[in-house]
């Protein structure tokens, strides 16, 4: 992101708030400065350029004497990645000293990724103020977002609106991702709130959202799928034991897929240690949910048509996600809680389902459920067309 200089920001300190400008007291007025940002993520007078928040600003433009600390600046900074705002805006936080003044400036680049909505609603700027956006200016955010370049699950497809399950958007989708009183007002149609989501662009369904809510999603992502192999031995010449093919939308695959992962799971009981019987599973459950629901979520679905694989070995269990690391993904920060998405559509899906509670944290939680069972440490495989992740047993 290219930031602004000091001297610019110097300027618009002094200025008035305006579209690309915004004052507040405290870091108190979080969901004031939550949706300033999801406001200048959407920039919607296409002014394309950076909006800024002056935190440590009283309203008339005086210095409100704020302690920059620590403590402040994460606090900012997590707000774009805590799922709160989706899409995740583009945003730099940093301390900054202008006229004297110590602030904590925080920069948004207008998304490409529209609309950005937060608390389920979209906001923007109208000259100083945010307001919530109408059903004609979601639209055109919307139409500006599909003539931008667009990862693979936010492309338009051949199919139809036909071929997704309206009932089940309706019915299950909607009340997650919209607010209540948008669902209760009569002038948004379901077309609306397709576009407005992304779902759908010049009436023809994204690719994210046949794999999410198409009656037959395979049909459109061939690969969209999970297979399961549970062997007897260490190699994958040994006898199957079980296997599995979990199909259909996303949500009820990863229903199939945790249901099947409890059921796989040997639990030991010890009555040694006292009058207490203590439980020890051989691997985590909440390990390997987490691992899965990353390797759908982070997967390659284009120019490929492998499933995600869940491989149970006696000794092991493997778990393989078609495509390499994505963008600023590497080798080194995996598991760091860096985080960057190949398929943005897809997780904000899941997000929403409940299937990715914080964004960036699979690997950190799964790490940490592994330790707290006594289960050695996890093993990657990179390549450029798959990454591999191996989970051992309790020894």
């Amino acid at each position: 992101m290219t930031n602004y200089s000091d001297r610019e920001l110097v300027t618009l300190f002094r200025d008035l708030e305006s579209e690309t400008v915004e004052r507040k007291r405290s870091r108190m007025d979080r969901t004031g400065i939550r949706r300033n940002i999801c406001a200048f993520a959407n920039d919607l007078a296409g002014r394309g350029i950076p909006g800024v928040i002056f935190v440590g600003v009283e309203d008339d433009g005086s210095c409100a004497g704020i302690d920059v600390d620590d403590q402040l600046l994460r606090l900012l900074g997590q707000m774009r990645s805590d799922g709160a705002i989706l899409p995740f805006p583009e945003m730099t936080v940093e301390k900054k000293v202008l006229d004297g003044c110590e602030l904590a400036v925080v920069t948004v680049l207008p998304s490409v990724d529209l609309p950005v909505r937060f608390q389920r609603r979209v906001w923007i700027k109208v000259g100083p103020t945010v307001q919530q956006a109408t059903p004609n200016e979601e639209r055109k955010l919307s139409e500006r977002h599909w003539a931008a370049d667009r990862n693979f699950d936010l492309r338009p497809s051949t199919a139809s609106l036909a071929d997704l399950d309206q009932e089940h958007i309706e019915r299950v989708y909607l009340p997650k991702a919209v607010a209540p009183k948008l669902l209760e007002d009569e002038g948004r149609t379901l077309g609306d709130h397709l576009r407005s989501l992304r779902l759908s662009t010049r009436d023809r369904p994204t690719r994210g959202a046949l794999i999410a809510f198409g009656n037959d999603p395979q049909i459109w992502s061939p690969g969209a799928y999970v297979q399961f192999l549970r062997f007897d031995g260490e190699t994958l010449t040994a006898p199957i034991r079980m296997r599995a093919e979990l199909t259909g939308r996303l949500g009820e695959v990863l229903e199939q897929l945790d249901q099947l992962i409890h059921i796989n799971i040997t639990v030991r009981t010890d009555i040694t240690s006292g009058p207490v019987e203590v439980n020890s599973p051989d691997y985590p459950p909440t390990a390997i949910h987490q691992l899965m629901h990353n390797a759908v979520m982070h997967r390659s679905y284009e120019a490929t048509t492998a499933p995600v694989r869940l491989l149970w070995f006696s000794n092991r269990v493997e778990i393989e996600s078609p495509g390499g690391l994505y963008g600023r993904m590497t080798s080194a920060n995996i598991g760091s809680g860096e985080t960057d998405y190949r398929n943005p559509l897809i997780a904000e899906i899941m997000h929403r389902l409940g299937f990715a509670q914080k964004f960036g944290m699979g690997i950190p939680l799964a790490k940490g459920a592994l330790e707290a069972n006594g289960n050695p440490p996890l093993e990657f495989d990179f390549s450029p067309t798959r990454v591999i992740v191996k989970l051992r047993p309790v020894p």
